[in-house]
């Protein structure tokens, strides 16, 4: 498996250095790097405080890509995201004219974006993003603008705090390859964590890059994700429990066809940074969860009596047979 180390050692370098400031939560940087290496996004949904932005921001910083944060309020515009054109009087424009627009890039246009609480945000400000994350560029006056490359976003969201604002539409939440919650630390954790803050600044501006991140390399990792082995039992497993969501009586609307290729990348993704060159059931399994948990629709019977998606995925996970897969 000697194409996979570069992979398994990408990972285990960011995973090392991010838990210097983020303590006791390595499946959730897993997660999340596995959803970097996929091309994918993340939705971190839970409640303030339990270091979504320091996580965000250790990340970027151990990837040596560029940051920027969108604090979203409901008075957000999408200019304020996408960035805006400027008129330069004087400047000579090509047809001769004295004066020219010229575009000043937002926020948008950086490698690595946390958009924090992105329900507090209007529907018109969210729709902004929707371009971005789904196709790689964004359109400012009829004119279509690449994004950089890698480009990652990582939005943050309250579940548990409803006045001000506006839920995200299913179109939004199907944007994203997984939705995380990252959960209050253990106490040995969080007394570390306590220690490590008797000093003036946060431990997190003293992260550095911990691995190489021209886009070359991101690309090639990318890349080699990509080419990760699926048997075709494995796929008939995911095609299973796809089903499975569409048949449930207890929800309105299954797993769309962007959700089975959203398991598929993310279970390929996973078992890369294991140290795999195929992917096994088990894979499939451990990502269903963070998959699909944002993209079922719960029927008005399972919301009137406060069912969680969870229980229903795992419901479908204990009752849908795990394949025998043998690897040679």
């Amino acid at each position: 498996m000697k194409e996979l180390l570069p992979i398994a050692e990408f990972a285990q370098k960011i995973r090392e250095n991010i838990e210097t400031v983020f303590l006791g939560k390595s499946n959730v940087i897993d997660m999340i790097t596995t959803a970097f290496l996929a091309r994918g996004h993340v939705l971190l949904e839970d409640v303030p405080g339990t270091g979504k932005t320091i996580l965000a921001r250790a990340f970027a910083s151990s990837l040596n890509l560029s940051f920027a944060r969108i604090q979203c309020t409901p008075d957000l515009l999408p200019v304020d995201i996408l960035g805006v054109s400027i008129w330069r009087q004087g400047e000579e424009a090509s047809d001769g004219r004295k004066g020219r627009f010229e575009y000043q890039p937002g926020p948008v246009m950086n490698q690595f974006i946390l958009v924090d609480e992105i329900n507090r945000a209007t529907p018109r400000a969210q729709s902004a993003l929707l371009e971005a994350m789904g196709e790689g560029q964004i359109s400012v006056e009829g004119k279509r603008i690449p994004l950089p490359e890698p480009f990652f976003v990582m939005a943050t969201e309250n579940p548990v705090e409803f006045e001000g604002t506006f839920p995200l539409p299913e179109a939004q939440k199907d944007r994203f390859l997984l939705s995380i919650s990252i959960g209050y630390p253990e106490t040995e954790a969080e007394s570390l964590m306590l220690e490590n803050q008797r000093r003036l600044s946060h431990p997190v501006t003293d992260i550095k890059p911990a691995a190489s991140s021209t886009l070359e390399e991101i690309t090639a990792l990318q890349e080699a994700v990509c080419k990760i082995h699926v048997d075709t039992v494995v796929k008939d497993y995911i095609l299973s429990l796809v089903n499975a969501t569409r048949n449930e009586s207890r929800l309105r609307v299954g797993i769309s066809p962007r959700g089975s290729l959203a398991l598929y990348r993310s279970a390929q993704a996973y078992a890369a940074i294991k140290n795999r060159n195929y992917v096994t059931p088990e894979d499939v399994k451990e990502m269903a969860t963070a998959v699909f948990s944002q993209r079922l629709l719960l029927s008005s019977e399972s919301i009137v009596r406060g069912i969680q998606p969870q229980r229903i995925i795992q419901s479908i996970l204990d009752s849908t047979p795990i394949p025998e897969y043998r690897t040679s």
